[in-house]
């Protein structure tokens, strides 16, 4: 039987591979080898067509990497340093204000980092790039030097608004994915652990407001390099329907994937966002501020490994869920550390351990669709999040003030992240029909 492909008038790209070309092939044919007829102007099978498969490396994706992991140093980096700063605001800035309710700083921030997904995520689709990033890199720069000129707790709350990249090294890499978003995400670890140390010195040496008005240079030179750099691979959805489009919740496996992120996110932020406040209390006071960095140091080697594990011999589900459950228990033991040495051996291997979640948390998403709208189903699981991630920290926070220790706090978080896992498990069940296989 002869089979033909009728694209470009029957000639498929020039400089493609032969395998490549016997993917488009059997993207395109049906059953019965007749030829199908592409409607939809970027379908899965046109867009191989078109565009072949992501090149999975090469000087241009490499940059583009590069770019989102200095955008996420800029951003993601700093919000997680966040334990220095609700130290300082306890003892400084906002002395005598309750630690749950400074905590809603902490949580504004992580809220507006993952909140706007659902409109970034969208607008990717369609094409937007440039610009919103531009517009959210100056907001990040603005926020830094307002926060300078704050001095009520209601002032201090800045966030940054963008997930989109998230969204690119999906168009760019496919079996080497989990690298690069470990790559990627290697940038918020530079962030947490560099953010911490400079803005405690430089809190001792210049003072709280000219500590963050550096700060705001620094994003000045990282942020107009994720913008010139970041772009897109494939063209825009030219049909792109709803602004918000709620029906891949029908789908079981994308649910309960999000109902993980939902449960682990109002845990796994609370170690991270109470290290230096409670850690302080116990240790020496400057050992205290650099366990922050300890941990989001020792994140880069679980962020690193993480994805080379998800591409090469596992996938992300089955990297994320046990260490996942490492960082739960790790929660449960954190408030009984009363040394030096436990509180250090926890911040590293907790920081590992999140570290792998954090680089992964993407990609099973990506795996659950076609590219053309990854944006939108990658967007919608950031906006979940927030929601998690904003009421989080403050539960925690509450729980510490009703029972006077942090016992209680490890016991409600660590609780979260494991039956967040559950779920992670459910999810790779459904996916598979079994616990045995890769995704």
């Amino acid at each position: 039987m002869s089979i033909g492909i009728i694209v470009h008038g029957g000639k498929s790209k020039p400089g493609m591979r032969q395998d490549q070309e016997k993917q488009l092939e059997a993207a395109i044919l049906d059953g019965s080898g007749s030829a199908l007829k592409v409607d939809e102007p970027f379908s899965k099978s046109q867009e191989l067509v078109e565009y072949g498969e992501p090149p999975d490396g090469g000087l241009k994706a490499w940059l583009i990497v590069a770019g989102c992991a200095v955008g996420s140093c800029a951003t993601f980096g700093f919000v997680n340093a966040w334990g220095v700063f609700q130290a300082y605001y306890e003892e400084q800035v906002l002395a005598g204000t309750s630690p749950s309710t400074i905590a809603w700083i902490s949580s504004i921030q992580y809220a507006l980092v993952f909140l706007p997904g659902l409109f970034t995520g969208r607008i990717f689709d369609m094409g937007w790039t440039k610009i919103p990033l531009a517009g959210a890199s100056a907001l990040i720069v603005a926020v830094a030097f307002l926060i300078a000129e704050c001095t009520k707790y209601w002032h201090l709350a800045g966030g940054v608004a963008f997930g989109m990249c998230l969204d690119c090294p999906a168009q760019w890499f496919k079996r080497r994915l989990g690298l690069a978003l470990g790559f990627m995400a290697v940038g918020s670890s530079i962030g947490g652990t560099c953010f911490p140390i400079a803005v405690k010195n430089l809190v001792e040496q210049v003072g709280f407001k000219w500590t963050m008005r550096i700060v705001g240079f620094i994003e000045l030179v990282l942020l107009p390099f994720m913008v010139a750099t970041d772009q897109r691979r494939l063209p825009p959805r030219k049909h792109s329907g709803p602004f918000s489009d709620f029906t891949a919740f029908k789908q079981l496996l994308y649910s309960l994937y999000n109902a993980a992120t939902f449960l682990v996110f109002l845990g796994i932020l609370t170690v991270e966002s109470s290290h230096s406040s409670d850690d302080e209390k116990i240790i020496d006071e400057d050992y205290a501020f650099y366990l922050v960095a300890i941990a989001n140091a020792c994140s880069t080697v679980g962020r690193l490994s993480g994805g080379y594990l998800a591409d090469h011999h596992l996938d992300p589900l089955t990297v994320m869920t046990p260490v996942t459950a490492v960082a739960g228990i790790l929660t449960y033991a954190w408030p009984f550390a009363h040394s030096v040495g436990g509180y250090t051996a926890i911040a590293a291997i907790y920081g590992c351990a999140s570290g792998v979640y954090a680089s992964l948390l993407p990609a099973p998403v990506v795996r659950m669709g076609e590219t053309h709208d990854i944006g939108l189903r990658v967007g919608m699981s950031m906006t979940i999040i927030a929601i998690s991630a904003l009421v989080g920290p403050p539960i925690s926070g509450a729980i510490n003030s009703a029972t006077g220790g942090f016992k209680y706090t490890g016991v409600y978080a660590g609780t979260t992240i494991i039956v967040g896992c559950c779920f992670l498990v459910a999810t790779r069940f459904t996916f598979l029909g079994g616990l045995r296989g890769t995704i």
